[in-house]
C-alpha cells in the first residue's frame, strides 16, 4: 500500500491561472509548487509560438527553476478530425519533439480524432493507423504520447483505448486520465480508470456537475460528481508516481473556440484555490489508503 509521504506531485496546467509566462510561473510559485504544464503561451500553443518567443519562455522557466511536466499539443484534439490533413499533425509532433528537448520534458497531451463524418469501422482504422505512425516518432524523439479520455475514437471508451494501445503496442503510447471529462461526455469516470490505471502516465485533476441547458460546469475538487476521490483512491491503489495536474475549468474552457464561444481566461486566484483543494484531497485520499 502506498504511504501518505509516498503523494504524487502537483503541477498545474499554467494558462488555467494566467494567460502569459511569468503569471503562469507565479501561481505555480504562490502554491509552492515547480511543475508546471505547458497548453499556451499568450494564447498561442506551444507549438505555435515563434522560435524566438519559445526560446525565451524556455529560459525564464529555467531560470525560474521550475520544471515542466508536459506538453499540451492539438495532435488529434476537438480541432483535428480523421478526415483532416495528418502531416498536419506529423509536423507539430516534429516541432515538439525538438522543444521538449529544450524544456526537459517527455509528456506530449494529445487525443484520438474526432471522426470528422467518418463511420466505424473506417474511423478506427484510420485512427490506429495513425496512432502507430505517431508513435514511432514518438519513440525515436524519446517521447511519450500520453492520450487524453476527450475527444477521438478512444476518448470515451476504455475498451477502445485498450485495443488501441495493444495495436500500437509502444511504450510512447500511455493514457493521460482526466478526472472531469466523463460528466461532459456521458460516461462514468471512475469505471473508465479502472481498466486503464496500469498505462496512465498524467492525470489532469479537474471535477464538473450537470448544468442547465444539458451544459457542465466545473468545480473544486471533490464537489462534483466527476468521482475524483475514487479516481485518485483508484490511481494511489496502484501506486502512481507520476504527477496530479489541475486543470480547473473554472475560467477558461478553451474547447469553446471550436464552436465560436467566448472561452474565458486564466484566474490566478481560483488556480490557487484549486490547488490547494487539490492538495488536501490528496492527503485525504493518500492517508487512507496507507492505513488500510
Amino acid at each position: 500500500m502506498p504511504s501518505a509521504s509516498e503523494t504524487p506531485r502537483l503541477a498545474g496546467i499554467g494558462d488555467e491561472a494566467a494567460p502569459g509566462l511569468p503569471g503562469q510561473i507565479a501561481a505555480v510559485r504562490a502554491l509552492g509548487w515547480n511543475l508546471l504544464e505547458l497548453r499556451t503561451l499568450d494564447g498561442v500553443p506551444v507549438a505555435e509560438t515563434d522560435d524566438a518567443a519559445f526560446a525565451r519562455a524556455a529560459e525564464r522557466i529555467r531560470a525560474a527553476g521550475v520544471e515542466v511536466v508536459a506538453v499540451a499539443a492539438k495532435i488529434g484534439d476537438w480541432s483535428r478530425p480523421a478526415t483532416g490533413d495528418f502531416a498536419v499533425d506529423l509536423a507539430e509532433l516534429d516541432v515538439l519533439a525538438r522543444r521538449c528537448a529544450v524544456l526537459g520534458t517527455r509528456t506530449v497531451r494529445i487525443m484520438s480524432f474526432p471522426s470528422g463524418g467518418l463511420a466505424e469501422p473506417g474511423w478506427g482504422r484510420v485512427v490506429r493507423t495513425r496512432m502507430r505512425v505517431l508513435a514511432d516518432r514518438a519513440e525515436d524523439a524519446g517521447l511519450v504520447l500520453a492520450h487524453e479520455n476527450c475527444a477521438g475514437w478512444a476518448g470515451e471508451d476504455a475498451a477502445r483505448v485498450l485495443d488501441l494501445l495493444a495495436h500500437v503496442d509502444s511504450p510512447a503510447l500511455r493514457v493521460l486520465f482526466d478526472t472531469g471529462n466523463g460528466v461532459a461526455h456521458g460516461y462514468d469516470a471512475a469505471a473508465m480508470l479502472r481498466p486503464l490505471v496500469e498505462y496512465v502516465a498524467h492525470v489532469h485533476v479537474k471535477d464538473a456537475v450537470d448544468a442547465p441547458g444539458g451544459d457542465t460546469a466545473y468545480v473544486l475538487p471533490g464537489r462534483g460528481r466527476s468521482g475524483v476521490d475514487e479516481c485518485l483512491r483508484i490511481l494511489a491503489c496502484h501506486g502512481y508516481r507520476g504527477a496530479l495536474s489541475i486543470e480547473p475549468h473554472l475560467h477558461l474552457r478553451p474547447h469553446l473556440r471550436g464552436t465560436g464561444g467566448d472561452p474565458g481566461r486564466g484566474d490566478a486566484a481560483g488556480f490557487v484555490e484549486y490547488g490547494r483543494a487539490l492538495e488536501e484531497t490528496v492527503r485525504r485520499v493518500w492517508r487512507a489508503e496507507a492505513v488500510r
